[in-house]
């Protein structure tokens, strides 16, 4: 852990994880909306110039989960929630599948595999993607025939500082759900939260069900 400003987490996202996130919210709500998520969140510096597009671990976990408080503020709850999962696909649909990690998965070869044997190399390359290029540890657990689990441990950016009474990391499950269904070739997937930090939970825990909804 490095040293932080005070208040910060001293854990950290590459600006361009921040940037893909922002543009992702613009996409959604309007560059007016965005403004309004930056100013409640007390990120006034991006208000003219977004994070750089590069992999500089330079974006605090504190600022990362002050995204998604302000989206809950704006929206309520029940609206927040909505928003973050829309957030989340928009956020691996607009970069974060063509991250290294995610190298031939798109490739022909890929494509005529077996869905299991998709989500056996796709799930863990997507966990990859934030343990290889940022403090986030990501794991994968083959749960048996019918789960795969998806962990994100010790640390976790979507809800830093957060102390809530139920999971709140919908931003993550929403990435999850369209990683699933770009590293399937256009299936859906149920995904559920089990475990959250915010709610005092040792990690986060994704359920995934290996069987598509579509």
């Amino acid at each position: 852990m490095t040293d932080a400003p005070a208040g910060m987490s001293g854990f950290y996202y590459p600006n361009k994880f921040a940037r893909i996130t922002m543009e992702a919210m613009e996409e959604i709500m309007g560059r007016n909306g965005l403004n309004t998520i930056l100013r409640m969140g007390k990120m006034e510096q991006y208000l003219d110039t977004l994070p750089p597009d590069n992999l500089e671990k330079k974006f605090d976990f504190k600022d990362f989960s002050q995204l998604n408080i302000a989206l809950e503020d704006m929206f309520g709850a029940r609206g927040g929630r909505a928003m973050a999962l829309r957030a989340g696909r928009k956020l691996f649909s607009g970069g974060l599948r063509s991250f290294g990690a995610l190298a031939g998965v798109g490739d022909l070869a890929f494509k005529v595999l077996p869905l299991s044997a998709k989500l056996k190399v796709g799930v863990p390359a997507m966990a990859n993607i934030f343990t290889q290029f940022s403090d986030q540890i990501s794991n994968v657990h083959d749960d048996g025939p019918d789960r795969i689990i998806y962990t994100m441990e010790k640390h976790c950016a979507l809800c830093w500082g957060r102390t809530t009474d139920r999971a709140v990391c919908f931003m993550a499950q929403g990435l999850l759900m369209e990683g699933l269904k770009w590293v399937s070739g256009g299936r859906e997937f149920k995904v559920d939260m089990s475990t959250c930090i915010a709610k005092g939970d040792d990690m986060a825990r994704f359920i995934i069900f290996k069987e598509p909804l579509t």
